[in-house]
């Protein structure tokens, strides 16, 4: 701590804290424990001291603030489909504005001791870096000025706030300390970060540019999300920066299985699989093969990290592939969903695959092994299809929800309620698709297994549809689907395209 780099570190926190009122300099209570070492300086991260505490109540409510992965390309969609800005902010200090209702003590930092008072302790009446319950004290702190200023909390998960009045809009994405905000108007974004900013102190960052890991860039009528330096880093990270290059993430005719060699290092094993979720967020084409490898987190094997390691590779040959956002004329909600019965060889459960699209915008996919086991291959598509039901039940700023889906016997049971001697053991909570399709909120449809796109989160089908590019439009009410000479890497990685604007420079 004799370092000068630290004092000024210190220093500027500890201007900060008393600034905010953190704290008040009180005698320390005779039945209040507080911890014999004064202050552990943990860590010194974005130059903030991390602190050691007591409380005098350990019942807390704590909460850990995430952005849902569909909210990204959604508020995307919006901004780009109706051409408004996009800003970013950051706030300072953000734990610093929660106000405790608990009672919590802590001494006095060592170097910054009252000499008047050097036997007082803190009570803190702010929150701090360190306590468990900050994140919920900021949320709250911040929730109820956008209250106050007239934003909604969205019902579609507890960071996106949305304000309307007249033909006022606004959208604004909370994650922790870092906020994305889109309006209809710049100078609506302008007013809306003065008056954050006469309660937070906070950074305008400009035009979004880099989020929670994703770097966005934008052209005229597109928003590009790239995880390419992130690929890159967990390419280094497994020491195949130099790797050959792989064209597929991973083989179609290998199913893994609880056998073979451990592998040395298990801890790097689960580090790189857990960076290769992240991956994901803009990554769907790799949300199959990263699927499989999260199976053997537990209990990883020489054949699983070669699964993995063919994974890198393939990212290794598509290290420019990001996603798209862009303007659609079409406003309709489409969800595709299928199930691979009985996929697992080791639990024999089934795999439930599924992509939902706004206009022409992926916006939420998912492959993931089903719970329990299913008896028939419709069950596991009706698990799939309540799945996907639950995913866009949120949705509802659309009037219909048309799910596509392969097989014909879930399509007649979907929205029937005779109950069948194959079916009737399914549980009751898997009906609530049935009452979503009774009020009108989803329309359950057949599509071609060509035209199955979720087989994609099922299986390796890269061969099967070498050559089908996905065009959609708006024919009759219904789905007119297309197809044109492309690959469908392309496809999962920018959403829908024509080959005239296959290129950046097409806008």
């Amino acid at each position: 701590m004799c370092d000068p780099h630290w004092r000024v570190a210190m220093d500027a926190e500890m201007a900060a804290l008393l600034s905010n009122y953190t704290w008040d300099l009180v005698p320390k209570p005779s039945n209040a424990k507080i911890d014999g070492n004064p202050m552990d300086v943990l860590s010194v991260t974005r130059d903030v001291l991390l602190l050691r505490v007591s409380h005098s109540n350990p019942d807390w409510t704590l909460m850990t603030l995430s952005v849902q992965l569909s909210n990204r390309p959604l508020f995307a969609r919006i901004s780009i489909s109706r051409n408004w800005p996009i800003h970013q902010l950051d706030v300072k200090n953000s734990f610093l504005h929660g106000d405790l209702t608990e009672t919590i003590y802590m001494h006095q930092p060592p170097g910054y001791i009252d000499s008047a008072f050097p036997d007082h302790v803190c009570r803190l009446r702010k929150a701090l870096y360190g306590l468990k319950q900050a994140p919920c004290a900021w949320y709250h702190q911040f929730a109820v000025y956008l209250s106050f200023l007239g934003f909604l909390r969205s019902k579609t998960g507890t960071s996106l706030f949305m304000y309307h009045r007249g033909s006022d809009t606004i959208y604004l994405l909370l994650y922790v300390d870092d906020i994305i905000l889109t309006a209809s108007s710049p100078t609506l974004i302008s007013m809306v970060i003065c008056q954050l900013s006469s309660e937070f102190p906070m950074s305008d960052l400009g035009s979004l540019s880099f989020f929670l890991g994703i770097a966005a860039s934008r052209s005229k009528s597109k928003l590009f999300l790239s995880q390419s330096a992130f690929a890159q880093e967990i390419l280094a990270r497994a020491d195949m920066v130099l790797c050959n290059p792989c064209n597929t993430s991973a083989d179609t005719k290998t199913k893994l299985a609880v056998d073979g060699e451990p592998i040395p290092d298990p801890t790097l094993y689960r580090s790189l699989v857990g960076a290769l979720q992240y991956m994901t967020f803009s990554r769907p084409d790799i949300a199959y093969a990263v699927q499989q490898v999260c199976l053997f987190m537990h209990d990883s094997r020489l054949p699983h990290f070669n699964v993995l390691k063919r994974i890198l590779r393939y990212l290794k040959d598509t290290l420019s592939h990001d996603l798209h956002i862009k303007a659609s004329a079409v406003d309709r909600l489409v969800a595709y969903s299928d199930a691979d019965w009985a996929r697992c060889s080791n639990t024999r459960r089934s795999t439930s695959g599924f992509c939902v699209y706004l206009g022409d915008n992926l916006v939420s996919w998912s492959s993931k092994r089903q719970h329990v086991v299913s008896y028939s291959t419709a069950e596991a598509e009706y698990r799939g299809i309540a799945n996907v039901v639950a995913e866009t039940a949120w949705l509802r700023i659309l009037s219909l929800v048309p799910l596509l889906f392969y097989v014909t016997i879930t399509m007649y049971l979907a929205p029937n309620p005779v109950q069948h001697q194959r079916t009737k053991h399914v549980e009751i909570d898997f009906h609530f698709v049935r009452e979503r399709i009774a009020i009108g909120h989803v329309l359950v449809l057949h599509v071609p297994s060509l035209y199955q796109y979720a087989n994609i989160f099922l299986q390796m089908v890269y061969l099967l549809f070498e050559h089908s590019f996905i065009s959609r439009s708006n024919y009759g009410g219904m789905l007119n689907i297309c197809i044109e000479s492309s690959n469908v890497n392309h496809f999962l990685v920018v959403n829908v395209r024509t080959p005239e604007s296959a290129t950046r420079g097409g806008d």
